[in-house]
């Protein structure tokens, strides 16, 4: 099992992603000997899991079932243990885009964090791509490496310990893309630009704040970048639901053939019908992504 290439069975070692319903998994690694407690019983994994087909359906000991996925980084990134505030699919899937990235790029990034956004990149740039992530905290960066052995990416993946607004990424001229997610991202701007190639690159910034946006800006104006522009990216999910609608009343006695039903009984007749709904609850702002060009001039 490797997060860039699918495994048909579960290996010892694996990770597995145990669907309990649309609102609730979680990652277990495949080993033999251990169980895995769940509301629906136990998942013993010498029998439950090793050997068996990513996407089977496994009976729990309360009768019960689960479902046994393979691990893929949109997945991951909804149970990821979090070691920092993450990035999620709606704006990875802007910054993944807006960045050009493509199998063979090759991407610097900081902060690592918990992982999230490094996932989605890795798989984007395999198999010749490779990742070079930054991160401050030492034991976040050991984290990290540790995930990416363990997920079977290291080699495409290079993690370092240390301060990018001060030291850098540790390469220069080799980056078609830089991510930086960082308090402090217009203090990076100028080691972003020698990260990337002679030819040109592209770059993003994440910032919850636009203070933070307004002083990148200016850093990317002053070194030469190029297309600054900043977006928020706003996700709204309509459910599809039966609702109650009023039909006016026009005078007419006769229906035509074909129209909603009514089901009116003697007051203002009303119509069954399918329609998009919002949900009450809905997720709001994250962050600003600013993008822009390194100059070739």
């Amino acid at each position: 099992m490797s997060f860039v290439e699918y495994g048909e069975y579960i290996q010892e070692g694996d990770i597995a992603i145990v669907f309990l319903g649309r609102e609730s998994m979680f990652p277990v690694k495949a080993q033999h000997g251990t169980q895995t407690q769940t509301k629906y019983g136990v998942i013993r994994h010498s029998s439950d899991l090793i050997g068996k087909r990513f996407g089977s359906k496994v009976n729990c000991s309360k009768g019960g079932w689960v479902y046994v996925l393979h691990p893929t980084p949109e997945l991951w990134t909804q149970n990821l243990p979090h070691r920092t505030q993450i990035l999620y699919s709606t704006d990875i899937s802007m910054i993944t885009m807006m960045l050009e990235l493509k199998p063979g790029s090759v991407v610097c990034e900081s902060g690592t964090g918990s992982g999230s956004l490094s996932h989605a990149i890795i798989r984007t740039i395999a198999p010749t791509g490779h990742l070079y992530t930054v991160e401050f905290h030492e034991q976040r960066a050991e984290k990290a490496a540790e995930e990416f052995l363990e997920h079977k990416v290291a080699h495409l993946a290079t993690v370092k310990n240390q301060d990018v607004c001060k030291e850098g990424f540790g390469v220069v001229g080799v980056a078609d893309a830089v991510f930086l997610d960082i308090p402090s991202p217009w203090e990076a701007i100028g080691h972003a630009k020698a990260a990337l190639k002679e030819e040109g690159g592209r770059m993003c910034s994440f910032s919850p704040c636009i203070e933070q946006v307004q002083r990148t800006c200016l850093a990317m104006d002053e070194l030469g970048f190029k297309e600054i522009s900043t977006l928020e990216v706003l996700l709204r999910v309509y459910d599809v639901r039966s609702v109650s609608l009023q039909l006016p009343d026009f005078g007419m006695e006769t229906q035509v053939e074909g129209d909603p039903k009514e089901t009116g009984t003697g007051q203002q007749a009303t119509a069954i019908c399918k329609s998009g709904v919002t949900p009450k609850d809905m997720a709001g702002h994250t962050g600003y992504l600013t993008f822009a060009t390194k100059s070739l001039l």
